[in-house]
C-alpha cells in the first residue's frame, strides 16, 4: 500500500485509545480547506512501506490503535491486505473516508477487518461538488453511509463547519445521516494566512443547536479550551 505520512503517536484520532495515524497518498475530492492537500495531488511524497512496519512492528502492544487516513484510503488497491496485516499485529483499526467507495466499505466490513469507521459528511447534497471541488456521486455517498450506519461498528460523521457553509448548510448536511448515533460539527481551521477566516465559537455553537432540532445528537469539534 501507499503511504506518504506517518504520525507516531495520537491521542485524538482513535476515541478512547492512544493510535499510530498512517496517511495514504491521494483523494478523488479537493476540498479548498483540507490540511492534506499536499499528498493528495500526483506528485504526493512517499514513505517506504518497511519503514512503517517497522514502526508498527515495534509499537505493537504498547500502542493498539491504527488510525488509516489520507488522502482518501479506499483508493489504495491494498488496503485490505495491509489492515489484515495490521490486526494480526493486535491493533484496532479505524478508517477515515469520504465515502465514495461503498464497494471498498463494505468488503472491508464482510472481511471484518475494521473497528472504527469515520466519514466526512461534507455539505448538503446540492453543495457538495462546490465544496468538495469535483463531480460526486451522491448515491455513493448514501450507501456508504447506510452500510457505516448498519455495520454494528463504533462509527462517527463529521462535517467540517468551513466558512462557505451556513447553519442552514449544516443542518441539510446533517439530514443525510439523521439519527445517526455519533455525528461532529467540527471547526474549520485556516491553514495560512490567505484562507478565509473560521465561523466564531458562537456560530457553530448555534449551527450545532440548529442540528439537534433537527434530529440528530450533534457533538462540537475542535474548539479551544475557552472559545
Amino acid at each position: 500500500m501507499l503511504i506518504a505520512g506517518l504520525q507516531k503517536t495520537s491521542f485524538l484520532d482513535y476515541p478512547g485509545h492512544p493510535a499510530v495515524v498512517v496517511f495514504t497518498p491521494y483523494c478523488n475530492m479537493n476540498c479548498g480547506y483540507c490540511h492534506n492537500a499536499h499528498i493528495i495531488g500526483a506528485d504526493a511524497p512517499l514513505l517506504s512501506e518497511a519503514y512503517v512496519w517497522e514502526h508498527l512492528e515495534k509499537r505493537a502492544g504498547t500502542i493498539g490503535a491504527l488510525v488509516i487516513s489520507g488522502g482518501e484510503p479506499t483508493l489504495q488497491q491494498q488496503l485490505d491486505v495491509f489492515i489484515a496485516r495490521a490486526r494480526e499485529l493486535g491493533y484496532r483499526v479505524k478508517l477515515d473516508t469520504n465515502g465514495t467507495k461503498p464497494r471498498v466499505i463494505q468488503a472491508l466490513l464482510r472481511a471484518g477487518l475494521l473497528d472504527y469507521i469515520a466519514m466526512d459528511v461534507k455539505a448538503p447534497p446540492e453543495r457538495y461538488e462546490e465544496i468538495t471541488g469535483t463531480k460526486t456521486d451522491m448515491a455513493a455517498i448514501r450507501a456508504s453511509i447506510a452500510l457505516i450506519r448498519n455495520a454494528g461498528l463504533p462509527y462517527e460523521f463529521r462535517t467540517t463547519f468551513c466558512p462557505q457553509l451556513s447553519a442552514e448548510d449544516a443542518v441539510a448536511a446533517s439530514l443525510l445521516v439523521k439519527g445517526a448515533a455519533c455525528y461532529y460539527l467540527q471547526q474549520y481551521r485556516p491553514r495560512g494566512a490567505d484562507d478565509p477566516a473560521p465561523h466564531p465559537p458562537s456560530a457553530l455553537r448555534a449551527a450545532a443547536e440548529a442540528v439537534r432540532r433537527s434530529g440528530t445528537d450533534c457533538r462540537i469539534r475542535g474548539l479551544a479550551a475557552g472559545e
